[in-house]
């Protein structure tokens, strides 16, 4: 295969040349690719397991170092920081998804399973990047698309569980109690998807979309939280 293009994104994207690039084709290798490919060898489950690892690491030393909070706090900081949503993000953000080697059947799949395959992914690189490069630019990397993001997570409280905080807000400013309501339930039964309304009153604060309604509500909820902290600034 050619790994031109790969090479490349080390380059401009990461900043840096791999020393071994196939760990970086490697990370960008979903297992549906090897199962259709008989002469791929290797996916990127392994690296993932390595750079979730390492992830977690880098994120809590940061937060130790940096904030003076009790456990439980620190830990949903990190849950919000490297929530699969955050790390897919990052993932959009650095252009990597057209070197993604993944099945045809994967390829056609929904969004929501496309940013899981992203995340994954991410953490993919980070293990490459450990073993190519060492944890100093493991860590770097990470500080860069990961912990640059802490300051938005702890303004707009998203570290906090999204229904109870969207519910301590509306007794707090409008004195009623959210409810949720099914707005749409579409897709077959084995990729559903459910549009949640969150009300507040008569009137709708936000909404949501998931593949479960309970999703498609703490979705909901974010959004309301949101809202709730533009009208307060």
């Amino acid at each position: 295969m050619d790994k031109t293009p790969y090479v490349e994104f080390a380059k401009n994207k990461l900043g840096f040349e791999f020393n071994n690039i196939d760990l970086l084709v490697t990370a960008l290798t979903h297992r549906s690719y090897v199962n259709e490919h008989k002469n791929a060898h290797e996916h990127n489950e392994r690296l993932e397991f390595l750079g979730d690892a390492v992830l977690e690491l880098v994120s809590s030393d940061f937060l130790y170092r940096n904030y003076n909070e009790p456990e439980g706090i620190m830990t949903a900081v990190r849950a919000a920081l490297v929530r699969t949503e955050s790390i897919g993000a990052a993932g959009h953000e650095l252009g990597y998804a057209p070197l993604v080697r993944m099945s045809k059947g994967e390829r056609m799949g929904s969004e929501r399973a496309h940013d899981v395959i992203l995340a994954d992914c991410f953490e993919a690189v980070i293990g490459a990047i450990y073993l190519d490069q060492g944890y100093e630019r493991a860590r770097d990397f990470i500080d860069k698309h990961i912990l640059v993001k802490i300051d938005t997570v702890l303004e707009e409280g998203l570290w906090r569980d999204p229904k109870s905080y969207v519910q301590e807000l509306a007794q707090k400013i409008d004195g009623e109690t959210p409810v949720y309501k099914t707005l749409k339930e579409e897709g077959p039964d084995h990729d559903k998807k459910f549009t949640v309304g969150l009300y507040v009153g008569n009137s709708l604060k936000g909404t949501g979309v998931g593949h479960s309604k309970q999703e498609a509500q703490t979705e909901a909820a974010r959004e309301g939280v949101k809202q709730y902290k533009k009208l307060n600034k």
